[in-house]
């Protein structure tokens, strides 16, 4: 079967959720038994997300292979367990740096450099997912043309599903709408352009307003593109008669009006996606055979456990972004193992800037647990730094990522190893005691963007440590790493004892992974980012030892 390819738009305003419609195609997709991967497009002119401020865009999502990329690749891992690359994110600051380090090199051989053709091309050959063949063609030349492109193939892959980010009419949109143009009409049933819109309901009519959506489609035509099928996101239901007038007044056919209500959990969208038939009118589109709806079982048997879970947990996330998607995957992380826990896990966020000694008691109190966050920068580590104590002197379980950890480490230099000046280099250069210092090779670099230790990393597991048993007795695990500084391994024999163990260990760099008091009932700090790898299948192993803890 020829790779076929699915692009994912959006209209009338942001924030619809494409992210969560794609990967729903996604897993759908998945449950007939094909090979699906999905990429995102964003058009801001930012190489990647890794410099942004989470207010600007949420968190930053790493993926194994060390790229910083936008949050919605997490939904697309999360729900279809696929592990994504540099490959699946792509911004206009990636497409246009390309290009003009080509035109640098002399590859155009003089030519002018336009938007129209060697920009659209450069994002066709990108949404092909055609990475590898940087250069060369099936002749081995260089791409020249339109139909070089559409020659060549990714491998191994059925469906590549490409959402673009922004809403259709942006200016920042219109080279990626260009190049869908242009790939419809060179693909034919092999692509499909499945358009997100909103229905709004007016009370003060008490009317569904399709309007909206009929204006939205008409730009996306004005651009050249008919979108195949209609996704209406809405507060309320819409009957037949709603859905009958959209695809009339937008050349749909009524079985490709699909209406996306909200739901009780983000998990049960690609169950209604699958009830209105989604997959289905997408194979008929491709001229693909529809077969059976598969049982999906293990889906449905998650969101059963997911209606089930009515006893409330209460955990606390301690951080500076006043901001849910600021730490999106730790919060997915902590609801996922709450379900396989048989619990309704309800986060608390906690303002680590407004956290004193005299209030912390208070700002803590009736909570089962609590996650130090991560993050960068001096703003909130005094309080974060405070909340390990509490909970250390007081054992409630807690779990510290990545700076968070780092906070939990030196809590302890100041207040069990005694040194009260104890800090990171990152927030005091002249500390003499920097208990969390900057990694050795941080040391030279100088650009911000994309230098930090990242990706998957090894680590060695200490045996019979809490993590370990966490870890289902695995020796080795691999996890995700974002940051610069690292524990200071001249003071492991003193955490060592004093109680705070060193139990993970990466084993080319030496570098301390993860630290432990397992005289706690649940005490645990992670130099990586494990809430990376939790899928809806696979809730990751420290975040359900960590739930069942605070159970």
């Amino acid at each position: 079967m020829d790779t076929k390819y699915i692009f994912v738009t959006g209209g009338v305003v942001s924030s619809l959720g494409k992210g969560i419609i794609a990967a729903s195609i996604g897993k759908l997709l998945q449950a007939r038994g094909y090979q699906v991967t999905i990429q995102k497009f964003d058009p801001y002119i930012n190489i990647d997300p890794g410099t942004l401020n989470p207010y600007e865009h949420g968190e930053c999502y790493v993926t194994e292979d060390g790229f910083e990329t936008d949050l919605d690749l997490g939904h697309y891992e999360r729900f279809t367990g696929i592990r994504t690359t540099r490959h699946n994110s792509i911004t206009t600051g990636r497409i246009y740096k390309t290009v003009i380090d080509r035109e640098r090199r002399g590859d155009y051989l003089g030519k002018t450099i336009q938007v129209v053709p060697h920009i659209t091309d450069e994002i066709k050959r990108r949404m092909l997912r055609l990475e590898g063949h940087e250069v060369a063609s099936l002749s081995g030349n260089k791409v020249t043309s339109p139909q070089d492109l559409i020659t060549l193939k990714p491998h191994n892959l059925d469906f590549v599903i490409t959402e673009v980010g922004g809403t259709i009419g942006d200016i920042e949109s219109a080279p990626f709408m260009e190049a869908i143009r242009q790939l419809r009409w060179e693909l034919g049933r092999n692509a499909v352009c499945v358009h997100l819109t909103y229905v709004p309901y007016l009370k003060a009519a008490d009317e569904l307003k399709t309007k909206p959506t009929q204006h939205s489609v008409k730009e996306l035509q004005g651009m050249g593109i008919q979108p195949d099928i209609l996704v209406l996101r809405t507060e309320r239901h819409l009957d037949d008669a709603v859905r009958q007038k959209v695809a009339s007044f937008c050349n749909v056919d009524l079985e490709c009006v699909v209406q996306s209500e909200d739901m009780p959990s983000i998990y049960e969208v690609p169950v209604n996606m699958q009830r209105q038939g989604l997959d289905a009118a997408i194979l008929r589109k491709m001229g693909i055979p529809v077969g059976e709806m598969p049982a999906m079982k293990p889906w449905h048997d998650f969101l059963d456990m997911q209606r089930n879970a009515t006893t409330e947990v209460n955990i606390a996330l301690v951080g500076k972004y006043d901001l849910q998607d600021a730490y999106k995957s730790i919060r997915e992380s902590l609801n996922l193992a709450g379900i396989y826990n048989n619990v309704k896990t309800r986060i608390h966020f906690i303002n680590s800037e407004q956290i004193t000694r005299e209030n912390v008691g208070e700002k803590l109190e009736g909570m089962a647990g609590i996650v130090v966050c991560p993050g960068f920068g001096q703003r909130g580590i005094e309080g974060k730094i405070l909340a390990a104590e509490y909970t250390r002197t007081h054992d409630i379980p807690t779990f510290g990522i990545c700076l968070g950890m780092q906070m939990m480490v030196i809590e302890f230099a100041r207040n069990v190893l005694g040194y009260p000046d104890a800090n990171s280099s990152e927030m005091s250069a002249d500390t003499l005691h920097p208990v969390i210092d900057l990694m050795e090779e941080q040391k030279s670099v100088t650009n911000m963007g994309g230098t930090m230790r990242l990706g998957a990393y090894d680590c060695k597991l200490r045996e019979g440590s809490r993590a370990y048993e966490a870890y289902g007795g695995h020796v080795t695990i691999r996890e995700r790493h974002r940051h610069r500084y690292e524990f200071n391994n001249e003071y492991r024999e003193e955490y060592e004892a004093a109680g705070m163990k060193c139990v993970g260990i990466n084993p080319a760099a030496d570098l301390v992974e993860i630290v432990e008091i397992p005289t706690l009932r649940w005490y645990i700090g992670t130099q990586f980012h494990p809430e990376y790898s939790s899928t809806v299948l696979h809730p990751h192993p420290l975040f359900m030892s960590f739930i069942k803890a605070c159970i």
